[in-house]
């Protein structure tokens, strides 16, 4: 079972930054690709970024040029560098990790904060 621990949330102000990170253990299989999706109140959960092994990316188009993920394939973590933060990236952010065979697996989800 693969475990995924979140670390980085917290509060703060318009124009801040915070930078997430993930990390993956336990798993059996090489991890294809790595992402972070938030939640905010009363609303779907939502792609932000994602990036391959190969460390191909993608963002939406409300977070390009203020976010940046990375990845550290020996360490099985991935991170989101949150620069511009604005008061509608408030959400949860969860980490999500996709193996090579196919299972997809969620981190329990951390709180951003952004106030204006």
């Amino acid at each position: 079972q693969v475990q995924l621990v979140e670390s980085g949330g917290g509060l703060v102000q318009a124009g801040g930054s915070l930078r997430l990170s993930c990390a993956a253990s336990g798993s059996r299989y090489s991890i294809n690709v790595m992402g972070w999706y938030r939640q905010a109140p009363g609303r779907q959960r939502e792609l932000v970024t994602i990036i391959s092994r190969g460390g191909n990316t993608n963002y939406a188009d409300s977070v390009k040029g203020r976010f940046t993920i990375s990845r550290d394939n020996a360490k099985n973590t991935v991170y989101l560098q949150m620069n511009s933060l604005r008061p509608e990236d408030t959400a949860v952010y969860h980490c999500n990790v996709r193996l090579i065979n196919g299972a997809s697996y969620w981190g329990q989800g951390t709180q951003v904060t952004v106030s204006s």
